[in-house]
Formats: structure tokens, sequence, C-alpha cells
């Protein structure tokens, strides 16, 4: 008896001992000194990240109102409609295309607003910017939203429409009659405060707006910061320890085993290839355009304020461009304005770009210049020979990008007409008008 008394105390010992150590297991935090930063490796950025709405932004918004046409390109105006359109939730998206008929009177039609954007837009990307209901939302893209403000059609709903030119599609969603009652009372019945345009006709698929009068327009001259092409080495190589730099005759070179990065003073231009075995897949719009935008975001890329202007999905390949600070697009021919990409299934194959950001405008040396009218620009191109409308593809007033000839250090933002002519851009000068015409690459 005396033997079992002693186990039933050692096991008692043994469990009190057990719950003691568990407890302190549980219980105990250990004392850590906080680490230091000075040895841990900073992300590499140019410059700041952009949310996609302020890279896949609207270039016009055109009002539709009485027989007539009412627009800007005004950036804050844009912005503001954006906005208004964010707080909204778009729902039953469907599409319509066998049933709208032709595009162009639906565009046109008296009562719609049109907020038009410069490249296609897979609708997947924009479901971050708008609020579109429902799991199964069709696959698409778009290049315009056709808001319906004056549909009566409907008490307790409005109607909205996706169009894409290129693909000749219409996709209808319906928004709340509130939310369409406040765009009429905030915009549409505000239209007339802005310039006034004319439809220039160019086939029975493609509607060219155009200002009716005269635009004024600014002179820029800016003084260019050029930035390190180290910052560029060390956000593009994966190992930028293992890259060799060398010195050419107009720059500089860098490059590792399989990837090379090339710096050209003289036209101020960054080009990084990294050469991938070729393949046959298509990526889709959607992957595209927002590995695009990432693959920028990911180094602070922006130097500016670029724009998603167009895709190709079997070159796999985006371009975004410079736009003034006054909303119109800005053109080089040596690509000086743009950001351009082609990628492999998994990683970037080509990136081409300027190395300088225009953060120094010389205010002393900007000056208003008067554009003149639409229909001097279309009168100008009808007398050209062999014109043939139909193959007018686009028509737009923008800047000329190049380097000041009095002072080769500036870059200078000259306003210019633009045109994209059976696929090939031109531009009109004030000159032109009685002479002969520029080419763009």
């Amino acid at each position: 008896m005396r033997y079992e008394n002693i186990k039933s105390w050692i096991l008692t010992i043994l469990v009190l001992i057990s719950i003691l150590l568990t407890w302190n297991l549980w219980t105990y935090q250990p004392n850590y000194d906080t680490m230091e930063n000075g040895n841990t490796v900073k992300e590499v950025t140019v410059s700041e990240k952009q949310e996609v709405q302020s890279i896949v932004s609207p270039n016009q918004v055109l009002f539709h109102l009485k027989g007539k046409h009412y627009g800007t390109n005004n950036p804050v105006e844009l912005d503001n409609m954006v906005k208004e359109l964010r707080k909204w939730s778009f729902f039953d998206v469907k599409n319509v295309t066998d049933k709208v008929g032709n595009i162009n009177d639906l565009s046109r039609k008296d009562g719609n607003a049109e907020i038009i954007y410069t490249g296609e837009i897979p609708i997947e990307l924009y479901r971050s910017v708008l609020n579109i209901e429902g799991k199964k939302v069709p696959s698409f893209n778009f290049n315009r939203i056709i808001i319906d403000v004056d549909n009566n059609s409907e008490k307790d709903t409005g109607s909205v429409y996706f169009v894409s030119s290129e693909n000749q599609q219409v996709y209808l969603s319906r928004i709340s009659s509130v939310n369409l009652s406040e765009f009429n009372h905030d915009f549409y019945k505000n239209a007339t405060r802005y310039p006034e345009f004319f439809a220039f006709e160019a086939s029975e698929r493609r509607t060219i707006y155009l200002p009716e009068g005269k635009t004024e327009m600014t002179t820029y001259k800016y003084l260019p910061v050029a930035i390190n092409s180290e910052e560029f080495k060390d956000a593009l190589f994966n190992d930028p320890s293992y890259v060799q730099k060398s010195f050419i005759s107009n720059g500089e070179e860098y490059a590792n085993d399989s990837s090379k990065m090339t710096i050209n003073y003289d036209t101020s231009m960054l080009q990084y290839v990294n050469p991938i075995p070729e393949d046959n897949y298509i990526d889709s719009s959607y992957d595209l355009v927002k590995r695009s935008i990432d693959f920028v975001n990911e180094h602070g890329g922006w130097t500016g304020p670029y724009r998603f202007v167009s895709k190709s999905e079997y070159k796999r390949s985006v371009t975004f461009r410079l736009y003034s600070a006054d909303g119109y697009p800005v053109y080089n021919d040596r690509g000086l304005s743009e950001i351009y990409e082609e990628w492999g299934r998994d990683e970037i194959e080509k990136y081409v770009r300027s190395f300088i950001s225009l953060n120094l405008p010389l205010t002393t040396e900007m000056k208003k210049l008067t554009q003149p009218s639409g229909h001097e620009i279309v009168e100008f191109l009808q007398k050209k020979q062999n014109f043939k409308p139909e193959l007018l593809e686009e028509l737009i007033l923008g800047y000329r990008m190049e380097k000041d000839s009095e002072e080769n250090k500036l870059i200078l933002l000259e306003p210019t007409w633009f045109y994209r002519y059976d696929k090939t851009w031109g531009q009109i000068t004030m000159d032109d008008l009685g002479g002969s015409k520029h080419g763009l690459e």
C-alpha cells in the first residue's frame, strides 16, 4: 500500500511539472532587439507608382445636344467625370451589337454623352476603376463609354453602352436613374460651356469630331532631367551585381549573359532587350495590359503623365504615350514620348523608352499659339492628291516633341495637328497649310 502511494505522488508531481512547462512554452515571449534597416535591400523606384485609372484614362468627352456637339479634353474635367462614374454600380451587362445597328448613329444621338479613350481597354482591367456587378461579366474590349442621359424608357434605371470601334461591338449595362439625373445636372446640362465640334464622316464606320473654331494652345520648353542609368540597371536586371557596364561612342551599355540595356545620349532613349525563345501563344488583352502597367509600376517608371494608348495581342506589345499638362498627346518620331513593351510568356522581352523626365518647365518661355480650325485642316487634306477619306483613321491636335534647335539641352513641345492615314502618321504645321507634309515613323 505504501508503494502504491509513492507511485501516485510521483505521477502527480510529473503531471504538475508537465503543466508548468506547457504553460511556460505557450506564454514565452522572447525579448529580441529591434532590427536596424541599414542592411536590408531597398525597392528600386525611379518615380512614383500610378493607379490604373491614372494610366487608363479618357482622351476626350463629347456631349451631343440638340444636333450640336460640345466637348473637352481638359484632364481636370475628365477626371471629375470618371470620379462620378466610379460612384455608380453597373449591372446586367450584355452584348447588344445585333440590336444597335449603326454604331455611329448610337454615338451621336441627341441626349448622349460620349467618353472617349485612345486604346481598346479590356473590361476586366477597368473593373478596378468602375463598380461592375456580376460574377459572369462578359469579356470584351471598349474605347468609348456612351451614357444615354435623356433615356426615359426606364423609370428606375438608365443605359450606359461600352463600345469598341475596332471590333464594332456594343455592350449595354444598366445604372440607377438617380446616377443618371446627377450626371445630367452636373455635366450634360452645362455642355454648352465647352468648345463646339463638328462631325466629319470619314466613312460609314468612322466619324471624327473636330473643333468648329480655332484652338489656343501653349508652346512649352523644358529643361529635361536625366535619370541615373544605374537606377534602371538595378530595376531591370534580376541580379545587378552580375551586370557589366561599358561605354560606347554615344552612350552606355549594360549586359549580362542573356540581357542588354543600351543608353543613347544623342536620342535620350533607353532600350532593354531580353531575348526569349519564340512560341506561338497569344496573351489575353487583360493579362497583357495589366502586366505592362505592373511592370512599369515595379520600378516607378512613370516619369511623366503617361496614358495607355494601344496594344497588340499578336505582337504581345503595349504602348503608353506622354500627355501634356493641358491634356494633349505628345508625339516624337524617335519614340521619345512613348513607353513601349514587348512580352514573352513570363518575362519582358523588349522595353524602349526615354530616360529623361520633363519636370522643369521654363515658364518664361511659354507662349500662346492659335491652331487652325478642324474645317481648315479637313480642307487642306481634301486638296491633297488621291486623298481618300475612308483611309483617314485619326485627326487630332497634339504636341510635337523635339530638342530645341537654338539650345540643344532644352526640350520643345510645339502645338501641331496630327493625322493617321492608311496606318501612317503625319503632321500638319502652320507652314504646311501652304507647304509639304512632315512624316512620322
